[in-house]
């Protein structure tokens, strides 16, 4: 099976946080991926981070082990489950869900520390890897 991996699960392991880096050798980095999104969000973080540029170099390192799928093929699930939740009223950030329908649209499990938000997204197989 492969993991799609949160922005937030990210950060836990640039920080040397939670174990993740046994985590990943268990389960096997190559069995890891992140979406565009993720992308986008750990260069923000990065840019308005004290030291950009050893940020930029951690996420360039981390990028060059591990595959970065795009989001096209979750748009329509997207566009779907968007409209389900606001109907529901039980929105979720649009990034969030642009990263949950790329994990269901995938066949990946979500793998976040945010589970109240990415649980709303039918179809969504999840596991937190962090034990606080």
């Amino acid at each position: 099976m492969k993991y799609l991996l949160d922005t937030n699960i990210c950060v836990h392991f640039f920080r040397g946080k939670f174990d993740l880096e046994n985590k990943f050798n268990e389960i096997g980095i190559f069995n890891c991926v992140i979406s565009e999104i993720t992308l986008a969000e750990l260069t923000y973080g990065a840019e308005h981070s004290t030291n950009p540029e050893k940020n930029l170099l951690l996420i360039e390192s981390f990028t060059t082990n591990i595959a970065i799928i795009p989001i096209i093929d979750c748009i329509y699930l997207y566009g779907k489950e968007k409209s389900r939740l606001r109907k529901l009223g039980k929105m979720i950030s649009d990034f969030d869900l642009l990263i949950g329908t790329t994990a269901v649209s995938s066949d990946l499990i979500m793998v976040t520390e945010n589970i109240s938000e990415f649980e709303r997204i039918e179809g969504i197989q999840i596991e937190n890897w962090i034990v606080r």
